[in-house]
């Protein structure tokens, strides 16, 4: 029982890590692929729109693309309203996956057999201040919060305070996004893609 158990792990591990070099192989080698599906969506109906763009928000965590990606292309199909909306149900949803993700690969197993020091110390810090770290962290946009998503797993932070903490720095993050960035967005993007 326990063989299996490790067997569909390594199997999981391996399809996220196939999921992970796909997504970054499209994004840096088949960029105009990319940009021709993306103006073959503008006639699609809104509702298949705004599924496409919430199943994307799902899983894009797993592929440690930015939401910042998203909310561009968010912003090209979409109102700002429903586009953050949609943005941060995904994030949601997707940094919650990340959190029991984690968990369900043994990280905090790892990282304590192998960094013991480093995790005792960031466990320690992070459980005094848990709120305002995962705030902090979801809002400043150079810190990826998916890998904070893996860390707080990993070290079974309170969970209720991690999905407040995203929801608040995300929340707040995307709304810069969407409700100040799309003038500049809508104004680039379709000469770029030929809208």
């Amino acid at each position: 029982m326990h063989k299996l158990k490790i067997s569909a792990k390594k199997k999981i591990t391996v399809l996220w890590l196939l999921v992970i070099v796909s997504a970054l192989y499209l994004y840096f080698f088949k960029s105009m692929m990319i940009l021709s599906w993306v103006a073959s969506i503008k006639d699609l109906p809104l509702l298949l729109i705004c599924t496409i763009y919430l199943f994307l928000g799902c899983i894009r965590g797993f592929t440690f693309i930015p939401v910042t990606y998203l909310i561009i292309l968010g912003l090209i199909f979409l109102p700002p309203i429903p586009a953050y909306i949609l943005t941060l149900a995904g994030v949601m949803v997707s940094s919650i996956c990340i959190y029991y993700f984690s968990e369900y690969l043994s990280l905090a197993d790892y990282f304590r057999k192998n960094h013991q020091k480093t995790i005792n110390k960031l466990t320690s810090i992070l459980q005094k201040n848990e709120l305002p770290i995962v705030i902090s962290w979801s809002f400043f946009p150079f810190a990826p919060t998916d890998v904070m998503c893996y860390v707080c797993g990993a070290l079974e932070i309170n969970i209720k305070k991690f999905i407040i903490g995203v929801m608040i720095g995300e929340g707040v993050a995307c709304a810069i996004y969407i409700f100040l960035g799309k003038d500049i967005l809508l104004v680039a993007l379709p000469r770029v893609l030929g809208f």
